[in-house]
């Protein structure tokens, strides 16, 4: 495949972005930087001659603000070249060979994007170490060497372990926790110890996919394990609010004596929820939406539309990336309000309104005085910042409501919260269980290793080692492809096709399409993916903000395909609905789930 590589500069006059970060640099370092030049450089692989000319202005620069050319020499300058790790979604570069598609539809390419810095001649070595320090967040990205010219991607299908020896460590607990250490598993050992009981009675060892499929829906992000830990008494500490909490444990009680729950164990779970099931129970929620499909808080509402009233379904969510925020700032806040919205958006309906409400520590503390294995906090804030309005603006949300508590308490953890609305107009919903023979479509973007055990990343502790191998966790967002589903779940003839739908959250495919039914056969090799090389366990559990399943009855499925393809939004048909109750994927034609 051929390769040429264009250097994108701003033309003096616009280097607003080159100049913010060079006072950056001196604020944050105590550097003295005079100047700092900022390029991004584009490595293109499959172009000729004439399509290179075509795109290097309007599709890489624009003639009036940028100099695009084939060559730079840095001379003496000292210099840094950053690029995203391999796995890693590189956005700028996804965008810029849509737009090249848009060119030439027919065009077979690929774009790999990085960014180079170039200082002042006499900036010391201590002083770039600095620099390549704060600039590159080794949990997504790298210096790049400009010498070589490749995609160099691992394209490499990584073989699942072989479990051998798994029922073995039954009853051995120090077994089992080294198994847990060496897997990287979120799950105890009681709870590996299930699974041991389970695959003797199926009277086989598991697949490496099957224990990652069961870490991931028994981890603390899915199963809320901490939420349903059993709160065997509670003593309440002298306080100024003591009486009020005493008080509200007593109104528990009372309500669940009420329910018939006294034997019930208490729990946070129950804690939190029994309010709505007492309420409930008096016939205060009747316009509580109650279905099969939880993704968001939904209830009805009378609206007026055209002076005639209509019936809407309103839904709330809120989503919490704390950790990933902690780690990928950028990226951890984008996809906190990509997540917040793909819940109620799988719902059916239209994401209208946000908030963000965040916690940081000190922001105006030097960056030399940052905790070993954190990033600083005010790094956190700004970039957690960009990445937050960088979905929201692309995906087309207004915001109402922005707050930062500064803490010190949050130097632990980063507090990272989006919340949102929607809302669709009741009678386009379906809401219909999966019968056998039903299909299950996948549309949206596509499957990579970024987002790859992001459920069990936030269930577990953290240490000074996780900004450097807990990379694939944190998803890259793609709000342009959300936004595309945004569209097509506007359209009435589209969503009135869906019988029932979820979102590829927390564990993707076995989860996303797991929770549909209780009998699917899943076929892992259609996944569309981002490039080569996933292997099984990959597939079925790298989660996305930007992708859908959802079941639609045999004789639909052309035609919403056929809906999908209009609003530029890629369908594949990747399950089926069984009735054999239970959960099989297959991975080119060998069974490698069957549970």
């Amino acid at each position: 495949m051929t390769a040429h590589r264009v250097f994108v500069e701003k033309r003096p006059g616009f280097r607003a972005e080159a100049e913010g970060l060079r006072r950056e640099l001196n604020e944050n370092l105590q550097l003295s930087l005079r100047s700092l030049r900022l390029l991004n450089v584009y490595d293109l692989f499959g172009f000729t001659g004439e399509l290179l000319e075509k795109t290097r202005y309007g599709v890489f620069g624009e003639k009036v603000t940028d100099l695009v050319t084939d060559s730079f020499d840095a001379g003496k300058a000292k210099t840094l070249a950053i690029e995203y790790l391999p796995g890693q979604f590189d956005q700028r570069a996804a965008s810029a060979e849509d737009c090249v598609r848009l060119v030439d539809p027919k065009a077979d390419i690929r774009i790999k994007s990085s960014r180079l810095l170039v200082f002042d001649e006499d900036l010391t070595d201590e002083g770039l170490a600095a620099i390549r320090h704060y600039m590159i967040n080794a949990v997504e990205s790298g210096e790049k060497d400009l010498k070589v010219l490749s995609i160099n991607e691992d394209a490499s299908v990584k073989t699942p372990l072989v479990l051998s020896g798994f029922l073995s460590m039954d009853g051995d607990e120090k077994a089992k926790q080294a198994f847990c250490d060496k897997m990287g598993l979120a799950m105890n050992t009681a709870d590996l110890q299930t699974i041991i009981d389970y695959f003797k009675g199926e009277g086989r060892i598991p697949t490496e996919t099957e224990l990652r499929i069961l870490d991931t829906y028994w981890s603390d992000h899915c199963r809320h394990t901490t939420f349903s830990t059993i709160l065997g008494d509670i003593k309440v500490e002298d306080g100024f609010l003591k009486d009020e909490i005493e008080g509200t444990l007593r109104l528990y009680l009372k309500m669940s004596k009420e329910l018939g729950r006294e034997q019930k164990s208490m729990t946070l779970m129950d804690i939190a929820t029994i309010g709505a099931k007492y309420l409930r129970s008096k016939g205060l929620l009747d316009d509580m939406e109650v279905s099969e499909e939880n993704n968001a808080c939904s209830i009805f509402v009378d609206a007026t539309v055209d002076g005639k009233p209509e019936r809407w379904l309103l839904m709330f969510k809120n989503e919490t990336h704390n950790h990933p925020t902690e780690i990928e700032p950028f990226g951890g806040a984008a996809t906190c309000l990509g997540g917040a919205i793909r819940d109620p958006l799988s719902g059916r309906s239209y994401v209208y309104q946000a908030m963000r409400v965040t916690g940081a520590g000190n922001v105006w503390k030097p960056v030399k005085d940052t905790l070993p294995g954190k990033l600083p906090q005010r790094v956190i804030s700004r970039k957690a910042a960009q990445g937050y309005s960088s979905y929201g603006n692309q995906i087309g949300l207004a915001t109402g409501l922005v707050h930062e508590i500064i803490d010190e308490g949050y130097t632990a953890k980063r507090m990272e919260i989006g919340a949102v609305a929607g809302a669709v107009k009741a009678s386009a919903v379906r809401r219909e269980s999966p019968v056998p023979g039903d299909v299950v479509l996948m549309l949206g973007g596509r499957t990579g290793r970024d987002g790859i055990g992001g459920a069990t990343g936030s269930s577990k502790e953290h240490d000074e080692k996780s900004l450097d191998t807990c990379g694939s966790e944190v998803q890259k967002g793609n709000p342009a492809e959300e936004r595309k589903l945004q569209r097509l779940f506007c359209r009435p003839e589209a969503v009135r096709l869906i019988k029932k739908s979820n979102d590829f959250g927390a564990g993707g495919v076995s989860v996303a399409i797991g929770e549909l039914a209780d009998g699917l056969d899943i076929y892992l090799d259609r996944v569309p993916v981002k490039y080569s090389g996933l292997n099984c366990t990959e597939l079925a559990i790298s989660e996305s903000q930007e992708r859908m399943a959802v079941v639609v009855d045999p004789k639909d499925e052309k035609e919403f395909m056929e809906l999908c393809h209009e609003e530029n939004v890629e369908v594949t048909h990747v399950a089926d609905v069984t009735d054999r109750a239970r959960m099989r994927m297959f991975y080119k034609g060998e069974a490698v789930v069957d549970i």
